[in-house]
């Protein structure tokens, strides 16, 4: 009895390595909000493009957020277990975009702004020469590309700076490394 009173602390400390380590629960430690599931990050999409414009200015969004995704990508896997799945960032995200993502390996249909219609792959490659994943493409209602991230971002912080770089308009006048040194320069004040 007092063995396995004993060893009850090392297991809760094993279960909550695993958790972390599976992007089950934040960093933050046990008390901060559990991850959602990224289904909460993206819309359902039929990947109409022309389709998600057009719900996106009837809900009032500012455009739409692409995320071109491998399932065999590292970064990919980092970034929807540890970043798509807060909350905050969920929400920010979902109240300026509609999200969806592409498989840049996929065959399924495409339908672009234009209305011409290609394998998810060769939209990825051909029309926006996606080589390394992920990469997200920010669209505005017009469909036009207003900012381009690739590769994981270091945390929920950075990427939420990315979609207010967007939202702000920031994008129009200057790039992403400079707006986030900005920022992070006038935090340290």
């Amino acid at each position: 009895m007092s063995i396995g009173k004993s060893l009850l602390p090392a297991w809760r400390s094993l279960i909550a390595l695993w958790l972390l380590g599976a992007g089950l629960i934040p960093a933050a430690g046990y008390g901060a909000e559990p991850a959602r599931d990224t289904a909460g990050f993206f819309d359902q999409s039929f990947a109409n493009l022309k389709e998600e414009l057009q719900a996106a200015r009837s809900e009032g969004k500012l455009g739409l957020v692409i995320m071109f995704d491998d399932e065999d990508c590292p970064w990919c896997q980092k970034m929807k277990a540890t970043v798509l799945t807060q909350a905050r960032v969920q929400d920010y995200y979902r109240k300026h975009f509609r999200v969806i993502h592409l498989d840049v390996k996929g065959d399924a249909p495409v339908t672009d702004v234009t209305g011409q219609e290609m394998a998810q792959k060769d939209f990825a490659f051909l029309r926006h020469r996606v080589r390394a994943t992920p990469v997200f493409l920010f669209l505005d209602l017009d469909g036009k590309v207003v900012n381009r991230y690739t590769g994981a971002s270091k945390d929920a912080d950075e990427f939420l700076l990315l979609a207010e770089f967007v939202v702000s308009g920031a994008y129009q006048s200057g790039n992403f490394v400079a707006y986030k040194r900005q920022k992070l320069s006038g935090a340290a004040k």
